[in-house]
C-alpha cells in the first residue's frame, strides 16, 4: 500500500541548492517506486527580499553578503556544477551574472499551485535562471515561462501587473520564518519532519522510507 505524503518544499528560485534539492527529491521518489505518493507544495522564501528589480552583480553580492572572494565564489560554483551533474541539472553559471528580486516569481508560483501547474513552473524558473541566465523577476520572462508551463499567459500578465497574491505570499513567508526556517531548501514532510538542505537522493529516500514505515 502506497503511503500518502504532503511535502512542503520551502525554497527560492534563485537558490542553486534548491534546484539540486528538488532534483534529488524527485529521484528519491522515483526510487521508492510507488511506495510513497507525494503531493509537493512549493512554499516561498526570498533569499534577498530587499533586492531591487534591476538586481546586483553576483560577485559583488556574494562579497557583500558572505564575504566571499572571487576565488571562493568560483570554488562554490564548481561544487554546484558538479552536484548539478550528479542529479541531471545543467548549471551554466557563466550566464548568471546577476542576482534578482524573486517576489513576482513567487506570486506566479502561488497562482500556479491553484491551477495545478506549480511543479512545471518551478522547473521552468530554475532552468531559466540557472541554465539560461535569464532574469526570473522580469515580467516578459515570467509570462513566457507561465505559458510554457501550461498556464494562461494573459492571466499571468494580469497577475503581474496587479498585486494579486502578494499578501498570500508574504503570509506564507512569515509563517515559515516563524517556524524557524532561515535557510533553504527546507523540505517538510507531513508538516512534521524537516529535511534541511540540498541533500543527495539517498538521504531523501532513506528519510521518506522511515517516515512511511512510521505511518
Amino acid at each position: 500500500m502506497s503511503a500518502a505524503m504532503r511535502i512542503d518544499f520551502v525554497s527560492d528560485v534563485s537558490c542553486p541548492w534548491c534546484a539540486i534539492g528538488l532534483k534529488s527529491l524527485e529521484q528519491a521518489l522515483a526510487r521508492l517506486d510507488g511506495a510513497v505518493t507525494a503531493e509537493i507544495h512549493f512554499q516561498p522564501f526570498e533569499l534577498n527580499p530587499q533586492m531591487p528589480s534591476a538586481g546586483q552583480d553576483i560577485n559583488e553580492h556574494l562579497a557583500e553578503k558572505y564575504g566571499a572572494t572571487p576565488e571562493q565564489a568560483e570554488q562554490t560554483r564548481a561544487m554546484i556544477r558538479a552536484r548539478g551533474e550528479e542529479v541531471g541539472f545543467a548549471f551554466a553559471l557563466d550566464k548568471r551574472s546577476r542576482i534578482y528580486n524573486t517576489f513576482d516569481a513567487h506570486r506566479l508560483l502561488h497562482w500556479a499551485e491553484l491551477e495545478g501547474r506549480q511543479l512545471a513552473l518551478k522547473h521552468a524558473l530554475f532552468k531559466a535562471y540557472f541554465s539560461d541566465g535569464e532574469n526570473p523577476g522580469a515580467h516578459d520572462v515570467l509570462i513566457r515561462l507561465a505559458g510554457e508551463a501550461g498556464l494562461d499567459a494573459v492571466r499571468a500578465r494580469e497577475i503581474l501587473e496587479s498585486d494579486a497574491y502578494a499578501e498570500d505570499v508574504r503570509r506564507r513567508e512569515r509563517y515559515y520564518l516563524e517556524q524557524g526556517i532561515n535557510a533553504v531548501p527546507a523540505v517538510i514532510v507531513n508538516e512534521r519532519h524537516l529535511i534541511q538542505g540540498g541533500q543527495p537522493a539517498e538521504v531523501f529516500e532513506q528519510a521518506l522510507r522511515q517516515i512511511a514505515a512510521q505511518a
